[in-house]
């Protein structure tokens, strides 16, 4: 395995420079993607936003469109995946496929996003924890200590090569799905609920009504459907570490979409029809929405998979944070290995060879947030984790845009590796996966309010459209000043790659 930088002449890489090459299989990457799109945890909390505020029962239905949308942008993506393996994924994929402009904004907003997702999922971790101990175990702790114990572990786990997070990801994400496809399927098997099986639910169509909802917006639906996706292309941060990225990345991107977007379609449509019609809406928009997957868990299975599940909300949202941590340190890994920041950060251990320097900054980092959160007096799951899941997908969705004109720029308008170009894979799927990216934007920004909740009222709130505008704009105007000033600098944008070419 070789590196290639900003020379563009091909050198072996140096050991403190290098991750573990073949650490990781197309299981354990999958495993990593949909353990950071958090199954269990991503059903319990966005669901009951869609079915009680958005669209109703029509909710399945905005999976499902959610889920053509992603696949179109996934196939342009993992176009540029078979030529191009780095840690930075968007910042590499995009700085080498069409300008290095547009390479630093993308590699800054989406290590941005990621630094503050863990400190945002950690909070939602200690809640989900602390509420479970209370109610099971009769234990009454702060918050702070469960996120305490929660960073601390992440941080153990990630210091090693990425097999061991692995591992931990694949267990959990196991149990959840597990747990979750015996509910859909006790539903399906007794009949549904008081309604029967709601075949029409399946029904994309049925997505863009609010079915009855008072009050329902049907961007919030949709969005809550697209917003459960986060983080699906942290496939391509992990092609250094296995065995053959230039064909497990694309498959595994792929397989982490589709699947995710089939399973959740299949969890959400069994949990509504185990409802029916009127009680799915009542129960999502109550008091206790959890019980829009609790009722027909513990009905069709029995009061203890209601305990288990309880657990696994809090083993699953660990593991997201995990996933998320991971994601994040290759980030700074690879701006540090590009010599952009702190040289050390693109330092591998010596044994490990894992990116332990950055690993590290983000525990801290995330530990410095969660510190700031706590001193603020503000609610880690409310305020913390509902405000940085607005202002992550608002940046990851628009570094997607700009990733999927890339893919049409690096193989249309560049002309460069024609041999594996297509009208259909590089031309027409990245269109469609960019203006679907932008549609969700759009969406976003109509319905940031009804997402945010009380959230809204805060000054973080109001800031966020400004820091995304922020980090965009200004990642490009320093990128321009390197074009003119500082052409060293200039030239490591998104400089390191692994085995570039077909």
């Amino acid at each position: 395995m070789s590196i290639t930088g900003a020379t563009g002449q091909s050198a072996e890489p140096r050991s403190s420079s290098r991750l573990k090459s073949g650490a990781i299989g197309l299981v354990g990457v999958v495993f990593m993607v949909v353990g950071f799109s958090a199954p269990i945890a991503g059903m319990t909390a966005n669901l009951p936003v869609a079915v009680g505020f958005g669209n109703g029962i029509g909710a399945p239905g905005g999976f499902m469109i959610a889920t053509v949308v992603l696949t179109f942008f996934s196939i342009g993506f993992v176009s540029l995946a078979r030529h191009i393996t780095a840690a930075g994924a968007f910042y590499t994929f995009i700085a080498k496929g069409w300008s290095k402009v547009l390479g630093l904004p993308a590699g800054i907003m989406s290590m941005c996003t990621y630094m503050l997702m863990e400190a945002g999922l950690i909070g939602l971790v200690s809640m989900y924890a602390k509420g479970t101990m209370s109610a099971q175990l009769g234990i009454d702790l702060p918050w702070e200590i469960y996120a305490l114990v929660a960073l601390a572990t992440i941080s153990l786990l990630s210091h090693r090569d990425i097999s061991v997070a692995a591992k931990v990801l694949g267990l959990v994400l196991i149990l959840e799905v597990a747990l979750l496809l015996a509910m859909a399927f006790g539903v399906l098997f007794s009949g549904g609920g008081p309604d029967g099986i709601l075949w029409t639910s399946l029904n994309p169509a049925t997505a863009l009504s609010t079915n009855g909802v008072a009050g329902g917006v049907v961007g919030l639906g949709l969005l809550m459907a697209f917003w459960s996706w986060v983080g699906f292309e942290s496939t391509a941060i992990y092609g250094e570490e296995s065995k053959d990225p230039k064909r497990i990345i694309p498959l595994a991107t792929l397989i982490a979409v589709v699947g995710i977007g089939v399973f959740y379609t299949f969890i959400s449509w069994t949990a509504v029809s185990g409802n029916g019609i009127t009680n799915s809406v009542a129960i999502a928009s109550g008091p206790n929405p959890f019980d829009l997957l609790f009722v027909p868990t513990g009905t069709y299975l029995g009061s203890w998979a209601v305990t288990l599940f309880e657990w696994l909300l809090v083993a699953g949202s660990f593991v997201c944070a995990l996933a998320i941590h991971n994601s994040a340190a290759r980030y700074l890994y690879a701006f540090g290995r590009d010599g952009l920041m702190w040289s050390r950060l693109g330092q591998a251990h010596p044994v490990h060879a894992s990116p332990w320097v950055a690993s590290l900054t983000q525990t801290v980092f995330a530990g410095v947030v969660l510190l700031l959160c706590s001193v603020m007096k503000a609610d880690p799951y409310a305020t913390l984790f509902v405000l940085v899941a607005i202002l992550a997908t608002l940046c990851l969705l628009t570094v997607q845009a700009i990733c999927s004109i890339a893919v049409i720029v690096h193989f249309h308008v560049y002309k460069r590796d024609r041999e594996t170009a297509s009208w259909w894979r590089t031309l027409l799927s990245p269109a469609i996966g960019g203006l679907g990216m932008l549609f969700v934007i759009y969406l976003m920004m109509s319905n940031m309010s009804a997402a945010a909740g009380e959230a809204s009222e805060t000054l973080f709130f109001k800031l966020i459209p400004w820091i995304v505008v922020g980090l965009l704009v200004g990642s490009i105007a320093t990128a321009l000043y390197w074009r003119k000033s500082r052409p060293d600098l200039y030239a490591r944008i998104g400089s390191t790659v692994f085995e570039e070419g077909a």
